[in-house]
């Protein structure tokens, strides 16, 4: 059996006094996208800030590439292989594309990586010098994903791609996480459009009060129109 690329085990966490995480497990294959769900406020975007660092580990592990990162500096993560685009894109509106796309690479960038993101988002590539605050919440969630890229991940994480954008965008958005996910990249993707993830993620994970309460295949979900509505609220689409 391969090992999974990202092991998340036991994860607990607070943020002040407050406990947010308590038993959070999940894998993430090298290949493939897994979906985080959950309702409002079970703690999926903890989660994910935690698993970069942002956030402080209580209890658990949280292991990359066979390596233990639980401890490891936040700023230290990325470097390791792991690209992020935070819920609510986090780009920088007054910074033009261009600076945007470069911001955090420690060199010259790659002109091969280069060469992939423009021909994967060539709307980017059109507007270099562009305010990257002008453009509309899809475009600039293209620019959070590829900024990303830039970092040339082996995991990405996405917390809400879809959420704020255009329904017109929304389809570009879930095109590109699928083709990049077939070029080799591995993705964690939470999201509230249950119908995007079904469709997305080969395996899916569903919290619940902090912890894990569902993992497995989304036909389970789609077998299990109960289960769905026990632990999303919603009935599983087909």
């Amino acid at each position: 059996m391969v090992e999974p690329l990202l092991v998340v085990s036991g994860l607990a966490a607070r943020i002040g006094r407050v406990p947010i995480l308590a038993g959070v497990d999940l894998a993430v294959p090298a290949r493939g996208i897994v979906a985080l769900l959950g309702r409002n406020g079970v703690g999926k975007t903890t989660t994910l800030r935690t698993i970069m660092g942002v956030v402080e580990a209580t209890a658990g592990s949280i292991r990359f590439a066979d390596q233990d990162i639980t401890r490891l500096q936040a700023h230290l993560r990325p470097g390791l292989g792991i690209g992020y685009v935070p819920q609510g894109r986090g780009i920088f509106p007054l910074l033009t594309v261009r600076e945007n796309l470069y911001l955090g690479l420690r060199g010259p960038a790659d002109p091969a990586i280069e060469t992939h993101v423009f021909e994967r988002f060539p709307r980017l590539a059109e507007r270099l010098d562009q305010k990257a605050g002008t453009m509309s919440g899809g475009e600039q969630q293209m620019l959070a994903i590829a900024r990303a890229l830039m970092m040339r991940p082996r995991l990405l994480i996405l917390d809400e791609p879809t959420e704020g954008v255009m329904p017109r965008l929304v389809n570009d958005i879930r095109r590109e996480i699928a083709a990049i996910a077939a070029s080799g990249i591995a993705v964690l993707l939470v999201e509230q459009n249950l119908r995007t993830a079904l469709r997305l993620a080969r395996h899916v994970v569903i919290m619940e009060r902090g912890h894990t309460a569902f993992a497995g295949p989304p036909e389970s979900l789609r077998a299990d129109p109960d289960l769905a509505h026990r632990l999303l609220g919603v009935g599983a689409p087909t």
